[in-house]
């Protein structure tokens, strides 16, 4: 009876630890395949990289333009929107469609691999410092984090964004600028499309809100980015 009351408890205990390790094995197959933050409907997938590659940050690593040896001023500018804002960097971002909302601020300037740094804090928002400001002609491009090892971003929500979406911008001078969507898309970090997020139309005050999204590669991060592209309406 001994012998046997051993062996059913050996066989007792063994069941618990498998039923430990299917449980961590299902726990860990939840989190691994938990849902990811929102793309947009248009969204394609992006290629998958080489394992080998270099883990990318959580917003976008993008090819920043040459500084401008000239500022851009238009003889004949088309906008009708307000007076012509001066320089002002933004103190608050408002996005309500999708609730993102964010008083954080920090200039963003270009490495020395060139392409734009990325802001420290996932609860950051980066204003690239060569461009203009949000309000000015020209597109104001700022870029923030989709999320972090702790949670999501500022810009967790930006893919849920769509065309005709409201974007605000309180400046330090007080003034306040309403942009409208114009569209969103998503390019792979390989080919950002640097001319259109930079350069863009300087006859106007545009936006351009750049985080991560795509595919989520456990060595790359996210292999896509998502661009929001906008013009002043308000």
């Amino acid at each position: 009876m001994a012998d046997g009351g051993r062996r059913s408890g050996l066989v007792a205990a063994a069941a618990t630890v498998v039923l430990i390790l299917v449980g961590v094995v299902v726990l860990t197959l939840g989190l691994q395949g938990r849902d990811g933050p929102p793309q947009p409907a248009t969204a394609q997938p992006a290629p998958r990289a080489s394992t080998t590659s270099v883990p990318t940050p959580s917003v976008a690593a993008s090819s920043a333009p040459p500084k401008p040896t000239t500022s851009a001023s238009p003889a004949e500018p088309r906008t009708t929107i307000g007076a012509f804002l001066p320089a002002s960097a933004p103190t608050v971002l408002d996005i309500p469609a999708v609730g993102i909302r964010s008083t954080s601020f920090v200039d963003l300037e270009v490495a020395k691999d060139g392409t734009l740094d990325v802001p420290g804090s996932a609860d950051e928002v980066g204003l690239y410092a060569d461009g203009p400001t949000p309000g000015q002609l020209g597109p104001a491009v700022l870029g923030a984090h989709v999320d972090s090892k702790t949670g999501p971003g500022v810009f967790y929500q930006l893919g849920a964004v769509e065309k005709g979406d409201k974007i605000h911008v309180t400046r330090k001078d007080k003034t306040r600028v309403t942009f409208t969507v114009d569209k969103v898309a998503v390019h792979p970090k390989d080919d950002f499309p640097t001319d259109e997020v930079y350069y863009g139309d300087f006859d106007r005050p545009e936006i351009r809100l750049v985080t991560c999204g795509g595919p989520y590669d456990p060595v790359d991060s996210y292999l896509s980015n998502v661009i929001v592209f906008g013009h002043r309406t308000g």
